[in-house]
């Protein structure tokens, strides 16, 4: 990969995808310490990075390569990009997506005229089913990461924000197989060695991270992380050497920070962004505070409405805005009432009541009350319990369950 590669990728790539401005975030940057960009390749065609690498690929390939038929396997994005491309180019496609993708993203893929394969329950073992497919049919096989002319496609996202701000000191990428690091690192070391570009993986999927620290490809025995566009138990074996080369370091976050990074994004950027595409977010608060300018890649943001909903309740549980209390009271009229009333004095909302009278043998000398509330966050959700304690409730905080 050199500069006339990418240059060349840029030319190619404009001609399908949307023009994603960096957002400064004050918020982010209020947060952190140094002056952060938002890089919103959630505003793609297809809703996420991905379509980069595959267009420009498919348009390397020869004619005859096209009429084979293309395949891929995906967790979803590199599905939509692959489907998206080929439709462009009138070539038939097979995408072969995990079990669990999340049904947005297979429709989605399907909506592009692409005939989806669902098997196995994570990147590796889809992977292994195309394989096998190719070996039948000898369709041309679009990987979706561990492929140089698919990285160097990947690596336009650095070159815009390169070009959009010169003086950016740090490049955050959030990384499942590499393709994305692979291609935005070895750009941005050929235009100016001094940019930092810095990997981010979940901690349940640091595949990339274990490598690198033991010098070659290392294969996860399993993934768990909610971030499941970068569920992957293995980087690249062809990128490998590239991002030792060109990455200055990884950071992993854990699942509970890419929660708050969700409900960061919805409440204070009015955006939707997908759970790997939270990494860099997530990350931000892992740098240094030194003033620096620093461009987080928002990989995508195509995100079904269950996993939404969960993410939100579970972010709201996390940051201590809902919560549940359980507390014994004598069973005799006006109690609940006196409850109530300490809650509606320390602006609390009750969400929802559970009066269990059958929670000790002598129900009619106290009963169990659960009471699930909103609160502003930690230091009011402490008001609230003070209260309660000062009333002679004794309240114990209890699993939430909404």
């Amino acid at each position: 990969m050199n500069r006339n590669d990418f240059d060349k990728a840029c030319r190619v790539v404009e001609q399908v995808t949307q023009q994603t401005k960096l957002i400064e975030s004050k918020y982010l940057s209020e947060r952190t310490g140094n002056r952060v960009f938002l890089k919103p390749e959630n505003m793609q065609v297809t809703g996420a990075f991905k379509i980069r690498g595959a267009y420009y690929k498919i348009s390397t390939l020869t004619e005859e390569e096209r009429k084979r038929g293309l395949i891929t396997a995906s967790a979803g994005n590199h599905a939509q990009g692959v489907a998206f491309a080929a439709k462009e180019f009138g070539a038939r496609v097979i995408i072969v997506m995990p079990k669990t993708t999340p049904l947005i993203k297979v429709n989605r893929t399907k909506s592009y005229g692409a005939e989806v394969v669902l098997y196995g329950d994570d990147y590796n073992e889809a992977y292994e089913c195309a394989k096998r497919l190719i070996q039948e049919h000898d369709y041309t096989f679009i990987h979706p990461f561990d492929d140089l002319t698919v990285a160097t496609g990947q690596g336009t996202v650095g070159m815009e924000i390169i070009k959009e701000l010169p003086l950016v000191d740090t490049i955050l990428v959030p990384v499942g197989g590499g393709g994305l690091a692979t291609g935005v690192s070895t750009m941005a070391k050929i235009i100016n060695p001094n940019i930092k570009v810095i990997g981010v993986e979940p901690e349940g999927a640091n595949c990339l991270q274990r490598s690198l620290e033991a010098g070659e490809v290392v294969t996860l025995p399993e993934v768990n992380t909610i971030a499941d566009g970068a569920a992957v138990r293995a980087p690249g074996e062809t990128i490998f050497p590239y991002l030792q080369e060109n990455l200055d370091g990884v950071i992993t976050v854990k699942d509970d920070e890419i929660i708050g990074a969700f409900l960061d994004m919805v409440e204070n950027h009015k955006m939707i962004v997908e759970n790997a595409g939270l990494l860099t977010v997530a990350a931000a608060a892992h740098l240094p505070a030194e003033g620096k300018n620093v461009a987080c890649i928002i990989s995508g943001g195509n995100m079904d409405m269950i996993t939404m909903s969960s993410v939100v309740q579970q972010g709201l549980i996390f940051q201590d805005r809902i919560f549940t209390v359980s507390t014994l009271l004598p069973d005799k009229p006006g109690e609940l009432a006196e409850v109530a009333i300490l809650i509606a004095e320390n602006q609390g909302n009750v969400i929802k009541l559970d009066h269990n009278q059958f929670v000790t043998t002598n129900r009619m000398k106290e009963v169990e009350l659960k009471i699930t509330m909103e609160a502003f966050g930690t230091e009011h959700k402490q008001q609230i319990l003070d209260a309660l304690e000062k009333g002679g409730y004794k309240p114990k905080i209890v699993a939430t369950m909404l």
